[in-house]
Order: C-alpha cells, then sequence, then structure tokens
C-alpha cells in the first residue's frame, strides 16, 4: 500500500470511527503513518531566539503525536545576516553531539563563508560577481558575532586572519562537511531548489544552493515535493510541486517550520498545526 493511500486511511478512521478495528491494526496504521513524519526549518541566518522558539513548537508537535524520532531537517543559511551566528552553530553542533534526530543542509550562505575561511579572495564559483563581506552578504555579521574587528577600512586579508583565529574548527568543520541534499519518503529537501529535468540523483551542489528562476518557474512533477528556502516569501508556500518553508528571518521577519507526513503538510506554528495541503 502507497504512503499517500496508508495516511488518508489514517485520516478516515481518525475522523469517522475506529469501531470493529483491533488494537493491532490501529497501531500498525500508527507506525507506518509516524514513519512518514519529518520536519522541516527554514532559513535561519543567525537567528538563535527565533531557532529555539521553532525547537520548542516541534518539541510540543512531538509530545501530541507522541513522535521522538521523526528528524527535523534544517535547510541551509545558518550564518551572515543576523547578529548571534556563533551562538547558533554552537547549538546546531551541540545537538548534533548529543544525538538529536537533526539533519543540517548546505545553503549558499553557508558555502560563502566556509570558502571565505580558507582564503579572502576566494569566491563562490557560481556567483564570482559576490564577495562575503560585501554589506548585502551578511558575512561582517557573522565573523562580529565572534569578535572579529570587521570595520570598512580594515584590509579584508587582516579580517580573514583574526577571523581564522577565532572561528573554532568544530564550525569551520560544520560548514565545510554539510550535504546539500536530504530525501525522505515523497519529499526531496535542498537549500534553494533543484535543475527542473535533471533526475534527482544527478543534481549538482551548484543548483541546490543557489538556483531560483528556473526551478520557481517550472510546473513539472519532479519526481518529490521539493522542499527548500533561499528566496524569502511572506508565508510559508505550498506550490503543489515545491514547499518554500524561507519566511525572511534574515530580515526580521518569521522562521518557519513544517511537518509532512505523506503528502500532507502542516506548518508548525506556536499555536499547534495548520494544513498547508497536499
Amino acid at each position: 500500500m502507497s504512503a499517500r493511500c496508508i495516511l488518508r486511511l489514517a485520516e478516515t478512521f481518525a475522523v469517522v470511527t475506529t469501531k470493529g478495528l483491533s488494537h493491532q491494526m490501529r497501531q500498525a496504521l500508527f507506525i507506518e503513518v509516524t514513519d512518514m513524519r519529518t520536519y522541516a526549518v527554514g532559513d535561519i541566518h543567525g537567528q538563535i531566539d527565533k531557532l529555539r522558539d521553532v525547537h520548542a513548537w516541534i518539541t510540543e508537535d512531538r509530545a501530541r503525536m507522541d513522535d521522538d524520532d521523526a528528524p527535523i531537517v534544517h535547510v541551509g543559511d545558518f550564518v551572515d545576516r543576523g547578529v548571534d551566528v556563533r551562538a547558533t552553530l554552537d547549538y546546531l553542533i551541540e545537538g548534533q553531539r548529543s544525538g538529536r534526530p537533526w539533519v543540517f543542509l548546505k545553503g549558499n550562505h553557508d558555502r560563502m563563508m566556509a570558502a571565505f575561511l580558507q582564503r579572502p579572495e576566494q569566491r563562490d564559483p557560481y556567483r564570482p560577481d559576490l564577495h562575503w563581506l560585501q554589506a548585502n552578504i551578511g558575512g561582517r555579521e557573522s565573523l562580529a558575532s565572534y569578535g572579529v574587528d570587521v570595520s570598512l577600512l580594515r584590509d579584508e586579508v587582516a579580517i580573514h586572519a583574526e577571523g581564522v583565529g577565532k572561528v573554532p574548527i568544530a564550525h569551520v568543520e560544520f560548514l565545510a562537511t554539510l550535504p546539500s541534499s536530504f530525501e525522505r519518503g515523497g519529499a526531496y529537501f535542498c537549500h534553494a531548489g533543484i535543475r527542473p529535468g535533471v533526475p534527482l540523483s544527478q543534481q549538482v551542489e551548484d543548483d541546490l544552493v543557489w538556483i531560483r528562476r528556473e526551478f520557481h518557474e517550472s510546473t513539472a512533477d519532479h519526481g518529490a515535493l521539493i522542499v527548500h528556502g533561499h528566496t524569502p516569501v511572506d508565508k510559508v508556500t505550498h506550490y503543489g510541486n515545491r514547499l518554500n518553508i524561507d519566511t525572511g528571518a534574515a530580515f526580521g521577519r518569521a522562521l518557519s517550520a513544517v511537518v509532512i507526513e505523506g503528502d500532507a503538510v502542516f506548518q508548525i506554528t506556536a499555536d499547534g498545526r495548520r494544513s498547508l495541503g497536499r
């Protein structure tokens, strides 16, 4: 039986009746449905307080569902623009070390920070027109959270040298080793999106962390629901073939989270779940 059929049967039993259904059958059905549950969190950008709030909402949802095992996928851009980048990475790395079922994916900002810490002149090969320290990227805010002097008139080589000395090796390794995608059930998670027409197994990192227009304009069935961030929207938006969960935390707006169960999608809020459809 498909995941979609199982979930719809579960909803039917929950709404109509479970009379006549044995305890064993109800338990087996519950297990199959919860095996499909996956949480996801949008672009964080150093917003540690918002991240803690979102994780608290997910914890409450886990308690209601009696599910401590479903993974939480974070779709990247942990750094830049926000003022608490160091605290954010400390928090995420500690969760990883403690064995929490958290998945972390690479965003374009994470890739740019890792590259700068290797060599200050290194630019992203997909966007060589951008430099990590330029004003609209937010790299200076990231380094400032480590106590680095990022004065505008200071030489970038000097900024780099101080950054290398103050950013913990654990943070550098975390950013440098992030995977660029994660697939579970009928959902495929990445930071920016996918290249339409290319099998999911053949997607390349440049597209997964940077793509916009070609992906956004595509109405094709990609073979899975693509869950992504990268391009801020006013609210979590389900487009049928993709789900954008970046709601602009980098710019003072909300950090959002969702839960996916089969082909059903819900936003997780302080007040519980809100259906986003299928």
